[in-house]
């Protein structure tokens, strides 16, 4: 009798490792899954804030810069370009446009001595510059918790669990090249 039930229960304690070890994977893959999300919606709400205090940006610079409208233009065409993305990636290239455009906003401001001294340009300026720095730190979490991820489900044994669970890789925060390059800045100052 104990020569039957001894490797019934050895096959029975194999099993329950097993399992546990794959449960213990399932676990783990879970909570990279929400770190990521989790990233991605602190993101989300850092991009919210910064795209919130655009237009008030905007009508303090109207007063100033009556010869901008082009730069003023660039920066409300990025705002809504990101206000209608639905996707992680156009909002990373709508975040990327707004960037540039405010990196030209304010480097054109530098020219309105008057615009530079109002406090409430200086406040939002600080403001944006602020959330900006907020987003990449953001950013930087979310690129590592994708990369932990990508890299887990494509190990042996995640891969595994990834597979059962349908689980795909994820996107990367890219930043694109025009946001990496100093503006171009020409002022269309009347003749």
């Amino acid at each position: 009798m104990t020569v039957v039930i001894l490797p019934l229960i050895v096959i029975g304690l194999l099993l329950a490792g097993v399992i546990g070890y794959l449960i213990s994977i399932y676990n783990q893959l879970i909570q990279v899954k929400v770190n990521i999300d989790k990233a991605w919606g602190n993101i989300e709400v850092m991009e919210k804030q910064r795209f919130d205090e655009i237009p008030k940006l905007v009508k303090i610079c109207e007063g100033y810069m009556q010869y901008e409208k082009e730069t003023l233009e660039k920066v409300i065409s990025a705002r809504t370009k990101f206000m209608d993305a639905k996707t992680p990636g156009a909002m990373a290239q709508a975040s990327s446009d707004m960037a540039g455009a405010l990196k030209t906003l304010f480097a054109v401001a530098e020219n309105y001595p008057q615009l530079k001294t109002d406090q409430n340009f200086v406040h939002l300026q600080g403001r944006v510059t602020a959330l900006e720095n907020q987003i990449a730190d953001r950013r930087e979490f979310y690129n590592e918790s994708v990369a932990i991820f990508n890299t887990r489900i494509r190990q042996f044994p995640d891969m595994i669990v990834a597979n059962m669970m349908g689980y795909m890789e994820r996107e990367m925060y890219q930043v694109a090249e025009a946001e990496k390059k100093s503006p171009d800045i020409s002022f269309n100052m009347p003749k």
